[in-house]
């Protein structure tokens, strides 16, 4: 089997899945990683005969994705940031918005700052990524899941990151410890919201760090900006990635609780993702 057969397989198979662009997309990532070519070659190399092992694992890789399994989790990574990511399904994959959420806080944090907590971690995607570009950080982690933290665990050694992880429901979790940043992307999704989402999200990716209830759905964002009014120093930042839908609602709650500088951004596609809010001095 040459390039060019693969190619028309996984396109047959996926397009009424994921349409067609999105089809070649696969096709090229799945190519790549197996046969270890790059997107250029693979475009160029059409009449390239890959091996028969080669070519049972891309098709194996092809029955997973019929199936709507993500393709980071098939091939167990994704790169964020520039950086190399662990994935499975004990983690959501992670996703292009909340790499604009890293970037802006990138930009906004000083060199004055020295301490920053990731809540509800997962996959250890912005934690690392923070690390990396503000080495001079103290990082620590938290989240409610195990599994998840095992996961982060391993991403932080793959990136030479040093993390503090911390195992806690930030439901009921308190310390004593204090932090200049704290940055969250909590579950948000309302279950209403489900009937919107893709296959392979639904099916392949933890729904505990996704999903909340209809008649609580910001439950995650009362707690985390309760804990920083007792835990955020003053002049502190709070990041949040939000739901587009409830951004309203969401920057009532730090109105409410008399955070200052409150400003909201949008994402690249121009929903309103992102909020940040600051502590008095």
């Amino acid at each position: 089997m040459n390039i060019k057969d693969l190619e028309k397989e996984y396109l047959q198979s996926l397009k009424d899945l994921y349409g067609a662009e999105e089809a070649k997309a696969l096709f090229i990532l799945s190519t790549s990683n197996i046969v270890k070519l790059t997107q250029s070659e693979i475009l160029l190399k059409q009449d390239k005969v890959i091996t028969v092992k080669q070519s049972d694992k891309l098709l194996k890789i092809l029955e997973d994705l019929k199936m709507g399994k993500p393709i980071q989790h098939i091939l167990g990574e994704a790169y964020f940031y520039n950086l190399p990511f662990r994935v499975n399904e004990n983690v959501l994959v992670p996703r292009p918005e909340t790499e604009e959420l890293v970037g802006w806080i990138v930009t906004e944090v000083k060199q004055t700052k020295k301490s920053l907590i990731d809540i509800g971690t997962g996959s250890g995607c912005i934690a690392v990524s923070l690390k990396k570009n503000l080495s001079h950080l103290d990082v620590s982690a938290l989240d409610v899941s195990e599994k998840a933290l095992t996961v982060a665990q391993e991403n932080a050694n793959l990136n030479q990151a040093e993390i503090n992880f911390i195992e806690a429901d930030i439901l009921s979790y308190t310390t004593s410890e204090t932090y200049d940043i704290i940055v969250s992307n909590p579950p948000y999704i309302r279950e209403l919201e489900k009937a919107d989402m893709h296959q392979n999200v639904l099916e392949h990716e933890p729904h505990r760090a996704l999903f909340v209830s209809n008649e609580n759905p910001l439950i995650f964002y009362n707690a985390i900006a309760d804990f920083a009014l007792t835990n955020l120093n003053p002049n502190g930042y709070l990041f949040f990635e939000i739901n587009e839908f409830l951004w309203a609602e969401t920057l009532q709650i730090l109105i409410d609780k008399q955070f200052k500088n409150i400003e909201l951004r949008k994402d690249m596609q121009g929903k309103d993702r992102m909020i940040m809010a600051r502590t008095n001095p």
